[in-house]
């Protein structure tokens, strides 16, 4: 049986010196009043026009580092996060991803730049977070090249064990209450809203005492590899995330009426 009550873990993505300041500032803000060890995954040399939402910050690293200090874990967020590739993902929840299908040898040379850029301002990043949740079998055979043996993806309830790395789930993008097991919240500082900053502060005043950190949260649900039922739960939880995107899909391009 899943632990009881629910741990939740939380994520920040697309970090990188031109994240929304104002945006950023206030998630820095609640990390620090709740005393929060979130994943904070940085894209370490980012070419993403849809990424440079403010002036590049000159303290950004220095925030960061102190994060890091703090308890925050370090997670290497792509290298460039431009998502050209059509490959096919193990997880398949975009047509486009930056790693997925790329030549293995690329992936090498993005992941150890994408390290050494981390590691010259002072970062030490422990985890890998694909953008768009797109990568493959090569990518995670050059993460383990780098000692880079922790992930955080898939949809399980808990930490399990696959193709020699340890897969941390996450399967939230809003704070939602659940009664067991492990959910990672995944949040997008550059598009959250005024109402969703309000809900995540509302949900910490819930449930504090609740959020946990990589480590504990490893030390409270041993990774092995799923069974063939934790499997099965898998593959229904992505046949819906996928069904779900489609119906927005198909409702964004109805026409609006006379």
């Amino acid at each position: 049986m899943p632990p009881s009550p629910a741990q939740y873990l939380l994520r920040f993505d697309d970090l990188c010196p031109t994240v929304s300041a104002s945006r950023w500032r206030q998630c820095v803000a609640l990390i620090r009043e709740f005393r929060l060890e979130p994943i904070l995954a940085v894209v370490p040399d980012n070419g993403d026009p849809e990424l440079c939402v403010s002036p590049p910050d000159p303290g950004f690293w220095d925030h960061l580092r102190a994060l890091q200090a703090a308890g925050a874990v370090i997670a290497l967020h792509g290298y460039r996060h431009l998502c050209l590739s059509r490959g096919h993902s193990l997880l398949s929840l975009h047509p486009q991803s930056e790693f997925a299908g790329v030549p293995l040898a690329v992936q090498q040379d993005w992941v150890r730049h994408g390290l050494a850029i981390l590691r010259v301002h002072g970062l030490n990043p422990r985890l890998w977070v694909a953008p768009r949740h797109g990568f493959d079998d090569a990518t995670l055979e050059a993460l383990r090249a780098e000692g880079i043996l922790l992930l955080s993806d898939g949809l399980a309830l808990r930490p399990f064990l696959r193709n020699g790395l340890i897969w941390i789930p996450q399967q939230l993008w809003a704070p939602v209450e659940r009664p067991s097991s492990l959910w990672t919240i995944c949040l997008h500082p550059n598009t959250i809203s005024d109402a969703e900053l309000a809900a995540l502060r509302a949900f910490l005043n819930r449930n504090a005492e609740r959020f946990t950190s990589v480590d504990r949260a490893l030390a409270a649900f041993p990774p092995t590899p799923l069974t063939l039922a934790e499997r099965f739960q898998t593959r229904l939880s992505l046949w819906r995330i996928r069904a779900s995107k489609a119906r927005k899909v198909r409702r964004e391009q109805e026409p609006s009426g006379p």
